[in-house]
């Protein structure tokens, strides 16, 4: 498989969509002001404690207070308490947890209130963004994900993934992992450590050793609420998760960002630093690409997949709904049972793609199409557990229900990407009335006049519609280039199958839109 990521970059936010095989199946935003990422460490203060959820509300800085539940305190939660009072304090032995004093575990049934009260300081980690109207999810059991390891304070255990499968590999990382960890930590060895050589996993350990390190000192007379490590932004968290020698090439829109990921790179897998480019054509990267037309026909309420099949997707706040319907799908020889399973099949290929781009969680309900056939029922079952296999989100999926359901769960960490695909008419603006389009140009004019006169821009961009770029640079004297001599300006137009037809927006050399 051959995985490409390409990272689009504004001055408001940053997009990267993943594709394998040219096709997009991962796609998310990241405003360049976003708080609250998983991952991200805070000091919180603990504002309220609700009994009856057996949870507490910690302020952590957001306009909601943080969920925190007695079963996400994780087992050492006096151990950890203890060493934050003690960091706060400043005292220089809480840095290292060799001196770090080490309590028995709390009550697996235990009570919040036993172990917390109201106005305490807690180390929490964000284990889910701000949702809808609820605040962000968080925990005590606190880790620092690396690139083949995961650093536990607070615990001994060595846990391997089970997706490396050689039980004697699987030792060798135990018994290495063992030898080299400094005490009161615990270590979770990734896929990716699979053969990996001492030297680099004993360098990656203390690193983390010094981020957690880090934590400390930042907690040193600290008030809550605070920040006090953030995690790695989104793009680089996802090329520390999914970066491997599949990838062919990593395309960023923006210098800056290209050095960032260049070096990030170098850091974590050296060899594959050729692979990052930077993106320098005169074409917006994702139309360059074919990004935004998949974009327009990926998202919406109505996805077709294969002859003629589609999905109808429809959100509620509980569930997400999918239904698959075969259309006008040409029949062929086979009888219905054998036409069902086809697009069955077919149909859940583009649901597990739907579900990673869209970034879909809680609770899923698929309709396939009526099989009366037991063997294929499981058929079906087992297809969809293989194309969901790559998934890195955790989820779960049910065998078919007697009335032909399937229930999924995938975890929810952060809200759903929507991305609205209807357009309102390009002429009338949803208005219903229509100025006449032979003035485009002279508006567009008027608003060169306006830049020209209140602005102070050497280099105006113009990002319409193809068929409107056609039309204003046609010709050996073209619009432009008529404009051009008029204002004395650097001016270009670029095309982008995202505007309508009609629509158009100018920018800046540094690539902010102008306020007209």
């Amino acid at each position: 498989m051959n995985n490409e990521l390409v990272i689009d970059v504004s001055p408001s936010e940053i997009t990267f969509a993943l594709l394998e095989d040219k096709q997009l199946v991962e796609l998310s935003k990241e405003k360049t002001n976003s708080r609250f990422s998983v991952g991200d460490i805070y000091l919180g203060k603990v504002r309220k404690i609700m009994s009856g959820l057996n949870a507490a509300f910690v302020d952590v800085g957001y306009e909601k207070d943080a969920f925190l539940h007695y079963l996400d305190l994780g087992p050492q939660f006096r151990s950890l308490s203890d060493y934050v009072s003690r960091a706060i304090a400043t005292s220089l032995d809480a840095i290292s947890l060799d001196n770090a004093k080490i309590f028995p575990d709390i009550d697996k049934k235990g009570k919040i209130q036993d172990v917390l009260k109201e106005g305490q300081s807690v180390l929490v980690q964000v284990a889910k963004e701000p949702i809808s109207t609820k605040g962000p999810r968080i925990s005590s059991e606190i880790s620092i994900a690396g690139r083949n390891l995961v650093l536990l304070p607070f615990s001994d255990k060595v846990s391997v993934s089970q997706k490396i499968k050689g039980k004697e590999e699987r030792e060798r990382l135990r018994s290495l992992i063992q030898s080299i960890k400094p005490a009161n930590y615990g270590v979770i060895v990734r896929t990716v450590a699979k053969n990996r050589r001492v030297a680099a996993l004993d360098s990656e350990l203390r690193e983390l050793v010094e981020k957690w390190e880090h934590v400390a000192k930042n907690l040193s007379n600290a008030k809550p609420p605070r920040l006090v490590l953030g995690e790695l932004d989104r793009a680089s968290a996802m090329l520390r998760d999914v970066l491997n020698n599949s990838f062919s090439s990593i395309y960023v829109s923006q210098e800056a960002v290209y050095h960032e990921i260049r070096d990030y790179i170098v850091a974590i897998s050296p060899e594959l630093q050729k692979i990052v480019k930077l993106y320098q054509g005169r074409a917006p990267i994702f139309e360059q690409f074919g990004i935004t037309k998949q974009i327009k026909t990926l998202f919406g309420k109505t996805v077709t997949f294969k002859n003629g099949a589609y999905l109808i997707i429809e959100h509620t706040e509980a569930l997400h709904v999918i239904d698959v319907n075969s259309g006008n799908r040409t029949k062929n020889s086979h009888d219905q049972e054998t036409n069902a399973l086809e697009v069955n099949i077919a149909a859940a290929e583009e649901i597990a793609r739907q579900l990673r781009l869209r970034d879909m969680g809680g609770i899923i309900v698929v309709d396939f199409i009526d099989m009366h056939n037991t063997e294929n029922k499981i058929a079906l079952f087992e297809h969809v557990k293989k194309v969901m296999a790559v998934d890195r989100t955790k989820h779960n999926i049910l065998p078919l229900s007697k009335f032909g359901l399937m229930q999924i769960t995938r975890q929810r960490v952060r809200p759903e990407l929507n991305i609205e695909t209807s357009e309102s008419c390009p002429t009338c603006k949803g208005t219903g009335k229509i100025s006449p389009s032979i003035l485009l140009s002279k508006e567009i004019e008027n608003n060169l006049t306006y830049i020209q006169e209140n602005l102070n821009v050497n280099k105006i961009i113009l990002k319409v519609h193809p068929y409107l770029h056609a039309y204003l640079t046609k010709g050996f004297i073209s619009i432009r280039r008529k404009w051009m001599w008029h204002y004395k300006k650097r001016i270009y137009i670029i095309s982008d199958w995202a505007y309508s037809i009609l629509d158009y927006k100018f920018f800046d050399e540094d690539g902010e839109e102008l306020e007209i």
